[in-house]
């Protein structure tokens, strides 16, 4: 009557050996099932997926961090290319609206992003991305001591201003009223990098620009800051166009603009935080 027992219990423990095992290779076989699940997967993600052309109509003051933008970006996203039409941000909503194909709207003011908006040109409420404000560029070493904007009224000082209908322009305007100052330049300029070559190039003393051309054009110029510029600052917004041909790539880098990284290269570039 032992024998049986005995042998009951070595078959009750070979079962529950040969249990066990099967237990840990179903433990083996989920645990891996588990950690491949748990890799992000890399080849087909959304952001790899983005191809072809961005184009972008920006305000002519963000030509050099948006250039710089748009390497990073096409770095990022293989297959990509981003274009750009800088100018005066009146002349480009103008375009916008006649049915210039773009994708991507940068403005140097809320009123010029509203010649879009207006129009139902934009898809969504613009965002504000960054400010700017105002400086004063003079000739290398400032010959003729430009200290005030007041200075710029002198008699035979060559002044240029953007054109009143162009961002930096309208500003410039707004902090002379605060000041009750007249000023008569000898050109108004269709957009501001025009108006700093024109000091560039010597054919002017001293132009009324934004901080962020001062600093882009290096010893190029001379800067002078005046305090009624805080009284102009201009803010800039961004959008997604209605008849962008490739929306899923325009959103991207709109979302670059806006990000960290954008933040951080619009900065140095001088821009101020929105």
């Amino acid at each position: 009557m032992t024998r049986p027992v005995r042998r009951t219990r070595r078959t009750l423990q070979l079962a529950g050996a040969g249990a066990a095992a099967l237990m840990a290779l179903s433990a083996c076989s989920s645990s891996s099932s588990d950690d491949s699940s748990a890799k992000p997967d890399t080849s087909g993600s959304a952001s790899s997926k983005l191809s072809g052309t961005v184009t972008v109509f920006a305000a002519a003051s963000l030509k050099e961090s948006f250039t710089t933008l748009g390497k990073q970006f096409e770095q990022q996203h293989p297959g990509t290319k981003v274009t750009f039409n800088f100018g005066g941000s009146d002349s480009l909503a103008a375009g916008i609206t006649g049915g210039a194909p773009a994708d991507v709207f940068a403005a140097a003011s809320p009123k010029t992003m509203a010649l879009v908006t207006d129009k139902k040109d934009a898809v969504g409420t613009p965002a504000t991305f960054v400010r700017n404000q105002l400086e004063i560029a003079t000739l290398p070493g400032n010959p003729d001591k430009v200290a005030s904007l007041k200075d710029l009224t002198k008699s035979g000082l060559k002044v240029v201003l953007c054109d009143k209908t162009v961002p930096c322009g309208a500003a410039a305007q707004k902090a002379l009223e605060a000041s009750d100052l007249k000023l008569t330049p000898v050109s108004y300029e269709q957009d501001v990098k025009s108006a700093l070559t024109k000091v560039e190039l010597k054919e002017a003393d001293a132009a009324v620009v934004y901080k962020t051309d001062v600093k882009a054009a290096g010893d190029k110029v001379e800067g002078v800051e005046f305090p009624e510029s805080a009284k102009a600052v201009n803010d800039y917004p961004i959008a997604l166009l209605k008849n962008a041909q490739n929306a899923e790539a325009a959103k991207a880098f709109i979302t670059l603009v806006r990000s960290a990284e954008g933040r951080r290269v619009l900065s140095e570039a001088g821009f101020l935080k929105p």
